[in-house]
């Protein structure tokens, strides 16, 4: 299992009960609408792709992958990104999903 970042590690001692509200909302959106589990996975990715947010990107690979991501939706994702968010910043999404992707090939 990949160790969790030590920011949201510090978060979670400090903040336990916050962490656990947040957890439960998150939990609640998730089985609130139509979408199931891997479409759900390729949203948050497709999120953490337009917000250029580098923990978000790396963090919503891990679990899709755990979700049964392939390597190829993955890229597909930051490849779909490229008119939205501009090339330069789908090359460092792209750098951020090979971060954890790459990762991934020794298993």
């Amino acid at each position: 299992m990949a160790k969790l970042p030590m920011r949201f590690e510090r978060f979670l001692k400090e903040y336990p009960e916050i962490a656990v509200a947040y957890e439960t909302l998150g939990d609640a959106i998730h089985h609130q609408g139509p979408l199931n589990q891997k479409e759900r996975a390729l949203v948050k990715l497709a999120l953490a792709t337009g917000s250029k947010m580098e923990g978000a990107v790396h963090a919503q690979v891990r679990k899709g992958i755990k979700l049964g991501l392939t390597k190829n939706e993955i890229r597909h994702v930051t490849l779909l990104s490229i008119p939205t968010i501009g090339f330069p910043s789908a090359m460092a999404v792209m750098s951020w999903v090979d971060d954890i992707l790459d990762k991934k090939k020794g298993r």
